[in-house]
């Protein structure tokens, strides 16, 4: 999955989410806060280049109400998480999720399609996990998304997702196994800090 790809892929997987509600079932944590999220990439008030930033902003913060990126950056470095120290960690789920985060935003400011969520169902598996599936229909055709999603208290989050079965958590796993043959936690930190300030 290509950085194009994975920004495609964020685009129509954040299409209709906003800040996940409290209590509720994972496919209607999903469903309920579309308006929000659509109402934010439609207004017309956010295509003026110096409202660019605010609409950034509140993107953003949806993001963060949706992703668990401790747990996506864990998984994404899989065993090599042990090798880091309790700060890397910090560090590396900080610049991780802005490298998710930019990904995401500077695809979907001014490229959002009018696509339309379908959900198809969910599927509760053990240890508070679940499989919300959908798909995307847009005017040149449907792909099928699934999301990966833990429950935290009342709220539940998502922690990978795949598109067309191709998973993210999975994709990055194998780019940051190879690095990390080869480089220490801190070299794989510098990295990402230094893509995001090129974004």
């Amino acid at each position: 999955m290509n950085t194009k790809r994975l920004g495609l892929s964020l685009v129509l997987m954040l299409v209709g989410m906003t800040t996940l509600a409290h209590g509720l079932p994972p496919m209607e944590t999903l469903q309920k806060p579309m308006n929000e999220m659509i109402h934010i990439l439609k207004d017309p008030q956010y295509r003026e280049k110096d409202k660019k930033e605010t609409q950034r902003e509140e993107l953003w913060k949806i993001i963060r109400g949706i992703f668990d990126f401790r747990e996506m950056s864990k998984r994404s470095l899989a065993r090599n998480w042990k090798r880091f120290n309790s700060g890397q960690r910090d560090q590396f789920t900080d610049v991780f999720s802005t490298l998710l985060g930019n990904i995401y935003l500077n695809k979907v400011q001014g490229g959002y399609q009018d696509e339309k969520v379908v959900y198809l169902g969910e599927e509760i598996i053990k240890d508070k996990k679940a499989v919300v599936k959908t798909k995307i229909v847009r005017k040149n055709g449907e792909i099928p998304m699934n999301y990966r999603m833990r429950l935290h208290g009342k709220k539940w989050k998502i922690y990978d997702f795949t598109i067309e079965g191709v998973g993210m958590v999975r994709n990055y796993r194998t780019q940051f196994r190879k690095i990390l043959r080869k480089e220490s936690p801190g070299q794989l930190i510098e990295r990402l800090e230094k893509k995001n300030a090129q974004q």
